[in-house]
């Protein structure tokens, strides 16, 4: 939307990237994506043909040996501290289908056209982080910014505001908000 003035992203996913690629881009290939759509398009006949719409399981509870980031979204979502009752990341969970847009539409394709400010704001443990470094690498201009918060998760910047650089925000925004 050229009228948009600034963009801050905090803690940015690029979830068309995950879908497509998996995790750290660990199943980037064309046979690993085939088999994706084929498993998407498999359980859209079946939504038809039942008439039902199954969801995703999201955040369940870790295991001991589950990746860091699985024990910090479930300490975040499945607790007081973010948990909301229609919250699909709390329990209602993703349509099982509904990835497949994801997967065939790169949401950042266009990134390097973006003329307005930007700010992507990261922590500097997120698994995540990967996400706004590579997409800060595609921006151009001069109006462009990367922040990475020391020792911060991916969820610490949702609620964590003794971390979250208000002050920034507000430097960010009143130069480029004129």
């Amino acid at each position: 939307d050229t009228r948009i003035k600034a963009t801050v992203a905090s803690t940015m996913y690029d979830i068309s990237r995950c879908t497509a690629n998996g995790y750290f881009d660990a199943a980037d290939n064309a046979n690993a994506r085939y088999k994706m759509r084929q498993e998407f398009n498999a359980q859209r006949t079946e939504d038809y043909r039942t008439d039902t719409y199954p969801r995703t399981v999201m955040n369940p509870e870790p295991a001991g040996n589950a990746p860091q980031f699985m024990k910090d979204y479930y300490d975040y979502y499945k607790t007081e501290r973010g948990y909301h009752p229609r919250s699909i990341n709390s329990g209602l969970g993703w349509n099982k289908t509904s990835n497949l847009a994801f997967l065939n539409a790169p949401i950042l394709a266009y990134a390097d056209e973006i003329r307005s400010a930007v700010l992507l704001i990261h922590g500097e443990k997120a698994h995540s982080r990967y996400f706004s470094e590579d997409t800060f690498k595609k921006l151009k201009g001069d109006n462009k910014e990367l922040m990475i918060i020391p020792d911060a998760v991916h969820t610490d910047l949702y609620d964590r505001t003794d971390i979250i650089p208000f002050d920034k925000l507000e430097e960010f925004f009143k130069e480029y908000l004129k």
